[in-house]
């Protein structure tokens, strides 16, 4: 079965490859029989067995064999602060580095995330956001992580920011964005939240659920009133209790609700990851979380105002005392999460490269719920190679 307009030759082709791509209903692993045949960028044909042999009719046509391969579109991170030296609050300096370690490791796009400020602040750095989002094609839009957040889990935020979300308050938010604000998180039990996430989502913000120490009952109503996402699910939240199942299960049992995870190993123990992709096939998201020291050395970094020292790659809050304390973001890079999502999470490669790609979009709704393939006829040829441990090659990274 293959597709192709009739007026339009191929550049590429790529064949003996697995393709990580489509309705899990109708994949079936382990035969490397598909093709993809692309040109000016955008996938013009894709199938499986001999029939891009039809299609390699010039002689400039680049024939490229996987060699069984996985083929998978490439990644997108949707909670991101920076890498390379640089922070979202850097604005337009550093933000081509920022992309470039991304891309390095398999992220075509992503949300620039803002650590908590207060709201003249966040208003400044999203007016800033707004004209990079608009000249910036791998940047989707702009992510606020406050500072409408609960002080009794503020995790890296500053305290003396955080505030109650209110109506002039909000306002203020959408018109710094000018429509480029793709997703806020809010702690539900804060006054005024409910009439925020209404409002949020009523103007096409995808609104998120933490830093939180609401309950069960409380992330529920929220879930009710249109938030449709957990900010990095078991961080920054009360856990999972028999007698007090908190926000995690709220979210697990509404449908609509996407899961953020830090699947970095050290945000999240294996098994509790592993639960979570059993009680929530297709509706978790990967992300990094990632912050300046991404991509760079051990060391001190800031991450919003605040202080960090990365150890072993691990960035804590650095106190007065130089002590440090809690988790600051994570040097945690895309094709990491993948591999650790099929090696210790128990994900099918094809469930692994969803979510890091096809369900984050559907948080934000750049994707459609019916919406199965990425690397359609028409689509842009965003693509990665990836070895059976899920890594990259490192050679698709030049494409």
């Amino acid at each position: 079965m293959s597709k192709q307009p009739a007026d339009e030759l191929a550049d590429t082709i790529i064949h003996n490859a697995i393709i990580l791509d489509g309705d899990p209903a109708g994949f079936a692993l382990g035969t490397a029989d598909d093709w993809l045949a692309e040109a000016g960028g955008d996938v013009i044909a894709r199938g499986r067995g001999s029939g891009w042999q039809d299609l390699a009719t010039s002689a400039r046509v680049q024939i490229s064999d996987a060699g069984g391969a996985y083929l998978a579109p490439a990644y997108v991170d949707i909670h991101c602060h920076g890498a390379g030296g640089s922070s979202a609050e850097d604005g337009e300096v550093g933000l081509s580095e920022v992309l470039a370690v991304h891309h390095r490791h398999g992220t075509r796009a992503l949300a620039l995330s803002y650590v908590s400020d207060t709201v003249e602040g966040l208003c400044h750095s999203l007016t800033a956001g707004a004209g990079l989002c608009r000249d910036t094609p791998a940047v989707l839009g702009l992510h606020a992580e406050g500072p409408f957040l609960s002080p009794d889990f503020k995790g890296a935020h500053a305290p003396e920011v955080l505030t109650a979300p209110t109506p002039e308050a909000v306002e203020s938010i959408l018109r710094a964005a000018d429509g480029t604000l793709a997703q806020i998180t809010i702690a539900p039990e804060l006054p005024g939240a409910l009439d925020a996430i209404s409002r949020f989502t009523s103007a096409g913000v995808s609104v998120a659920i933490g830093h939180t120490a609401a309950g069960y009952e409380e992330a529920a109503r929220a879930f009710d009133a249109g938030a449709s996402i957990l900010t990095h699910t078991f961080n920054a939240m009360p856990g999972i209790h028999h007698r007090a199942p908190g926000p995690i299960l709220a979210a697990i049992e509404a449908g609509h609700v996407t899961l953020e995870l830090i699947n970095d190993g050290v945000h999240v123990a294996a098994p509790p990851a592993r639960m979570l992709a059993t009680l929530a096939p297709g509706r978790i998201a990967l992300i990094t979380d990632a912050m300046a020291a991404t991509g760079m050395a051990d060391g001190d970094y800031m991450l919003g105002a605040l202080p960090v020292k990365v150890e072993d790659s691990v960035a804590r809050l650095l106190g007065e005392d130089g002590a440090t304390g809690s988790i600051a973001g994570s040097t945690l890079t895309m094709d990491y999460a993948v591999m650790r999502a099929v090696a210790e999470m128990g994900m099918s490669p094809l469930e692994a490269v969803q979510a890091a790609s096809l369900v984050p979009l559907r948080a934000l709704g750049l994707s459609a719920d019916d919406q199965h393939s990425l690397l359609g006829v028409g689509m842009p040829a965003d693509y990665l190679l990836l070895n059976a441990d899920m890594s990259i090659q490192p050679e698709n990274l030049a494409r």
